[in-house]
């Protein structure tokens, strides 16, 4: 098997405060120098969420947000009301004035966002075992949720990712792991 396989260890990322001052977040993986406000073509972080509160608007992104710890909550994204339930993804405009209310008791969000019209993203969260879906047009991130994982041979502990370009990948946890894939359209 050819390609790239990037570890990115969790036990590296720095708590950085929200731009709204609600939480810290931890950057995973981003690629910087996007055209938009935001500063990025994509980003991806864990978020520490203690509170209801709203969250930082993003101009001209799209996110999906993971609960991956906790109960859920429920979002209110200008008029629509959305339920974030526990490993599965939940789309959303970044720009659209949005309030989280917690369930019960304190969450981490996996989120992924994205520069809407630059990159296009999706998130599969998988239990098990599944290939890694490689393309010549796409980034993949793997990051393990809540157990060890193994993709294409890197080890990874809680919240380890990897950046991965290797035709034939899979990912392999006992318990679940996000799959985000980036592209650029067209």
């Amino acid at each position: 098997m050819s390609g790239r396989v990037r570890v990115l260890r969790a036990a590296g990322r720095a708590a950085v405060p929200w731009r709204n001052g609600g939480g810290v977040t931890r950057e995973v993986a981003a690629r910087h120098g996007g055209a938009g406000a935001a500063g990025f073509d994509w980003r991806v972080s864990l978020a520490d969420v203690g509170a209801d509160g709203p969250f930082s608007a993003f101009p001209g992104t799209e996110r999906i947000l993971t609960v991956v710890e906790g109960a859920g909550m429920d979002l209110t994204a200008g008029e629509r009301l959305l339920r974030a339930e526990p490993y599965v993804p939940l789309p959303f405009p970044g720009d659209v004035p949005t309030v989280g209310r917690l369930l019960a008791g304190p969450v981490v969000n996996l989120n992924v966002m994205h520069l809407r019209g630059a990159v296009t993203a999706g998130v599969t969260v998988v239990r098990g075992g599944a290939p890694v879906p490689v393309a010549p047009d796409a980034t993949v991130l793997v990051v393990a949720l809540d157990a060890p994982a193994v993709v294409a041979g890197a080890e990874l502990e809680r919240y380890d990712a990897v950046l991965c370009d290797a035709p034939g990948a899979t990912v392999r946890t006992g318990g679940h792991a996000a799959v985000v894939t980036f592209r650029r359209p067209g």
